[in-house]
Parts: C-alpha cells; sequence; structure tokens
C-alpha cells in the first residue's frame, strides 16, 4: 500500500527548488553578510549546471565585469524585471531557474551595500551596477535614481517584492517594472548613504580619484552642502561635477521643454515666400486647370507658400523654490529649467529661492552653474519672506505664472496661504508644485494640499515632466 502511495505521488520540481535555493541565498546575503555554507555550495551547483559563470556569485565581481567576459548576458540583464507574459501560458523552468540567477546578482549588488568607509571606485562600481538595475527593470540607467527616499543609505532590504514564496518572487519571473516608483526613491537612498560614508573632501583632492565619480543628485547634493569648505584642487573638481551633471539634466529637459512651448500657427501673418516655405502640393492641387495634356507640362499662375509664424505673446514667469535641505533635488532641478526658459525668446523669468531668507537669483537665472553656487542648503522654512520679493514681480496678473515649488511645511502656514490667494484672485497663474524630482516622489503638508485643492489651484505631481505641461498652456 505505501509502495502504491508513494507511485502515486507528484514527483518534486527539481527547477523549482534550483529557483528557490537561488532566492533564499539572496536573502541571507541581504540581510546578512556571512555565508550560509549549504545555501552558497548549493547555488554554486545550480549555476555551473545551467551553464552561467559561478562569478554570478561573487559579491565582489560588478556586474559591468561579468558582462564584460561573458557579453552574450549583456541582452539577458536588459528588461529582465519586466518580463513579457507568455502568450500560451506555459512557464519555462529551466528559462526561470536562469533567470533567477541573473536576478540575484543585480539586486545583490545594488541592496548590499555593506558597513563602513566607500572609496570613490566603489562608488562608481555601485553606480554602474545600479544602471544594470534599471535596465533590468526596463529603464535607461539614471533614470529612477533623481527621487529622494526615506532613511539611512545602508539598507540591506530588498524592498517590496524580493520574497522568494510571496507576491514578488513567486510568480514565473519577478516583474519590479510595477514598484519603479518605490524603488527609485531608495536607489536615491542607497547611492545618497553610499556618498555619505566617503571622504569626499579627500577624493575631490586628487584629480585621478575624483575622475571615477560619476555625477548624480545625491553627489551634487553633497557637493552643493560642502562647496564652502571646499579650495583649490578639491573646489575646482567640485566644480566640474556639479557643472558635468547641469549640463547631462539640461540637455534632456531643453527637449522637453523645447517640445512643449511650440505656439499654434498664425494664420493672421502672411507666410514668408522662400522656397523652403513652398507649399509644392498644394501648388500643383491649385493648378491643375493649367495642365497641357499634349506637352505634358504644368502651367502655375500662382505659388502657395506654408504659414509658418506662430503665435507668442511675451510672458513673466516667476519660479520659487523652496531651498531648505528636504528641497534639494527640486532646488537643481528647477534652477536648471529656469534657465532653458530664460532662453526661450518673449519668457521673461524671475528666480527666487529662500529658507529662512530670500534670494533673488534673477541675474544669473540664465545660468544654472551659477545660481547652484550661490544656494545655500538647509535651514528652516518661511515662505513670507520670498512671497515678500514675488509680489512686487507681479507687474501684470494676466501676463504672470508663479511655480511655487515647495514641500509647505512652514513656520507661518495662515500668512503665507493668504498671500499665495491673494496673487491667485489677481488673475495671475498660480501654481504649486510638491517636489520637482525624476521620479514624482515628494511629502507635501496636508493642510497647504486641502487649502489649494478649495482654491482651485491643487499641487501638482512633483515628476518634472508635469511642470513642463503644466507651463505648456500659459507659453503659447
Amino acid at each position: 500500500m505505501s509502495e502504491q502511495i508513494i507511485e502515486g505521488a507528484p514527483a518534486p520540481d527539481a527547477e523549482e527548488n534550483r529557483r528557490q535555493v537561488l532566492y533564499w541565498r539572496l536573502l541571507a546575503r541581504l540581510f546578512d553578510p556571512e555565508e550560509q555554507a549549504g545555501l552558497e555550495s548549493a547555488s554554486l551547483a545550480v549555476v555551473e549546471d545551467i551553464g552561467l559563470p559561478s562569478a554570478l556569485l561573487d559579491p565582489g565581481a560588478s556586474v559591468d565585469s561579468v558582462v564584460q567576459r561573458h557579453p552574450e548576458l549583456a541582452a539577458e540583464f536588459d528588461g529582465l524585471m519586466a518580463p513579457e507574459p507568455d502568450e500560451d501560458g506555459g512557464r519555462d523552468r529551466a528559462a526561470e531557474v536562469r533567470r533567477a540567477a541573473l536576478v540575484s546578482k543585480v539586486l545583490l549588488n545594488v541592496f548590499a551595500t555593506g558597513s563602513g568607509t566607500v572609496t570613490a571606485e566603489q562608488l562608481a562600481r555601485w553606480q554602474s551596477d545600479a544602471g544594470w538595475l534599471e535596465r533590468a527593470m526596463g529603464c535607461r540607467p539614471g533614470e529612477l535614481r533623481g527621487g529622494r527616499g526615506g532613511g539611512g543609505g545602508n539598507r540591506a532590504g530588498g524592498g517590496p517584492g524580493v520574497s522568494p514564496t510571496g507576491t514578488g518572487f513567486g510568480g514565473p519571473t519577478p516583474d519590479l517594472s510595477r514598484l519603479i516608483p518605490e524603488i527609485g526613491p531608495e536607489l536615491g537612498s542607497l547611492e545618497a548613504g553610499l556618498v555619505k560614508r566617503m571622504h569626499l573632501r579627500e577624493v575631490l583632492a586628487d584629480p585621478a580619484l575624483a575622475s571615477q565619480l560619476t555625477p548624480s543628485m545625491s553627489l551634487i547634493e553633497q557637493l552643493l552642502r560642502d562647496k564652502d569648505n571646499l579650495s583649490g584642487v578639491a573646489l575646482a573638481n567640485a566644480k566640474s561635477l556639479i557643472r558635468r551633471y547641469v549640463d547631462e539634466v539640461a540637455q534632456v529637459l531643453r527637449t522637453q521643454v523645447e517640445k512643449a512651448t511650440v505656439g499654434d500657427i498664425d494664420r493672421s501673418v502672411p507666410p514668408k515666400r522662400v522656397f523652403r516655405n513652398l507649399d509644392l502640393d498644394r501648388t500643383i492641387w491649385k493648378n491643375l486647370t493649367n495642365w497641357d495634356p499634349e506637352g505634358e507640362r504644368l502651367y502655375v499662375d500662382r505659388l502657395y507658400y506654408r504659414h509658418t509664424s506662430r503665435r507668442t505673446t511675451p510672458q513673466r514667469l516667476i519660479v520659487v523654490v523652496d531651498q531648505s535641505g528636504s528641497m534639494v533635488d527640486s532646488m537643481v532641478n528647477c534652477t536648471i529649467l529656469a534657465s532653458i526658459f530664460a532662453g526661450l525668446p518673449k519668457v521673461d523669468v524671475h528666480l527666487i529661492a529662500y529658507d529662512t531668507q530670500a534670494l533673488d537669483l534673477t541675474p544669473w537665472a540664465h545660468d544654472p552653474f551659477e545660481t547652484l553656487l550661490r544656494t545655500k542648503l538647509g535651514g528652516g522654512t518661511d515662505g513670507t519672506v520670498a512671497m515678500a520679493l514675488a509680489q512686487p514681480k507681479i507687474a501684470e496678473p494676466r501676463n504672470t505664472v508663479v511655480v511655487w515649488i515647495s514641500d509647505f511645511y512652514e513656520w507661518r502656514t495662515e500668512e503665507l496661504f493668504e498671500s499665495m490667494a491673494a496673487v491667485h484672485r489677481s488673475g495671475a497663474k498660480f501654481i504649486p508644485v510638491g517636489s520637482v524630482t525624476s521620479s514624482g516622489r515628494g511629502s507635501v503638508n496636508p493642510w497647504f494640499r486641502e487649502k489649494f485643492k478649495d482654491l482651485g489651484t491643487p499641487v501638482i505631481s512633483g515628476h518634472i515632466k508635469k511642470l513642463v505641461h503644466e507651463l505648456k498652456t500659459f507659453l503659447t
């Protein structure tokens, strides 16, 4: 009888067991840096048996180094955690084990950040591995790290979805693409923690070490906070990193702004009669009655040209940015955004930064690099001092937009809100923005959020693309 029961029982799923071994090893290494001999040996046997390099299990090997030795793996990492659904509903269990090994490598390299001092080389390697994680989630390297997560940067948890039997890894392939809004800020937080653990001043003083640094929001924040304590070679390297980051972000934002600020065709303005504006199709169509079938020639009585003039109205854009410690990424993004708008024709840009004091940065609004060097991050928040600078600039309310970027955790809340409501009632367009980050994640004072909603000017999401889109209707 017992033999019949054993024969009738389902055979254990060897591939499923292999996959679970790899994920249990991942969790063990994330929460405890000490090796678990049994899991290590079992994982090594699995990896070698499926034809993958043993370097995938080496915590000291970057994803870059693995791909350099095994270039055929590069394509497998792309979109690894944003899998396409199987059309036939079937499961390739052998392929799932292979993906589990690659997923474990990326997650372990990114989320197991260790402790102690971080070198420039280690930061560069982590940034590269984080780029591979972003690629695995279907994003571009660096795309998710603009947000700021809470907590320190030395977290060893995999975050939501990292469970070998739960909803994250319990399915055929872990799909973390749906967790992008949460993972983006966490990556930013991890990177910030690594930067804080560096002896940044010593690194900046050594040109060879400084050249290994890759500009990022976390690094720029530290440089801006510490710029007054730098001098000589260290200050020059810091400025170079800030400028590189500003130029990279500006290139992306400039494209978005140029696409968003093209006005409608103004048909009241006669088209310029130049060859590049010639509307050939319309010219032929309108002159078809002049076709000579015998000579096979078309005689043209009139040329038609395209209208290219677009409606543009001089506008005043006042950008007010909270430069307190919680709004660093917004400060960086908005100074760059203001400089781009300042370069557009017929847009008069004014830039104000504030904490407990306000600073009119309008003379440098066209140059975000110089603007950032004049900011002083940190401190408290008192928006009334910024409003005192902004209100006199509203000469023609109907022709003015005020973009106010802050988390709105203010000292004199009611006084500030009443002045904002007065700006709105004057006819100026008032746009409150919670934060301006690449991820769009940010905290906003609930009291202000409700007040702005009642006023009819709700706080817009902090994603910078949404701010550009909101300004489009005003500037066109």
